[in-house]
């Protein structure tokens, strides 16, 4: 019997969520601190670049963990078959919908793209 793959507790997926929003910002302030604080730039670089190593970890084990959940239960052609789904099928089902649902991913892509303007407006600007 597989082991049905679960949710990670919100405490983790929140941190990690915190992680993306301050490398976004680190990377999309460089700009400005080369101008105003150069002495920041380097710390405020390895901030961003270590905090996305991070974040895109994450998001690939979360991707690779969604990925084997489907093969692992062939859930894709017992869908397109219409075959009956078993109690661990619907289980691993609710985990893959549950995991989306709880996921922030498109609140850090559109922060990721509100910054980017943001930055881009700035440097124009200075």
């Amino acid at each position: 019997m597989k082991h049905s793959p679960h949710t990670l507790p919100p405490a983790v997926i929140n941190c990690f969520f915190v992680i993306g929003l301050v490398s976004a910002l680190s990377f999309r302030s460089l700009m400005a601190l080369k101008e105003l604080q150069p002495d920041m730039f380097r710390l405020v670089w390895y901030v961003g670049l270590v905090g996305y190593i991070l974040f895109f970890s994450f998001r690939y084990f979360i991707s690779s963990k969604r990925k084997k959940a489907i093969i692992d239960y062939n859930l894709l052609a017992k869908l397109q078959s219409g075959e009956n789904l078993s109690e661990d099928d619907r289980q691993v089902v609710t985990y893959l919908l549950s995991s989306l649902q709880k996921s922030r991913e498109n609140i850090n892509y559109l922060f990721i793209f509100a910054t980017s303007s943001i930055a881009i407006l700035l440097d124009i600007i200075i």
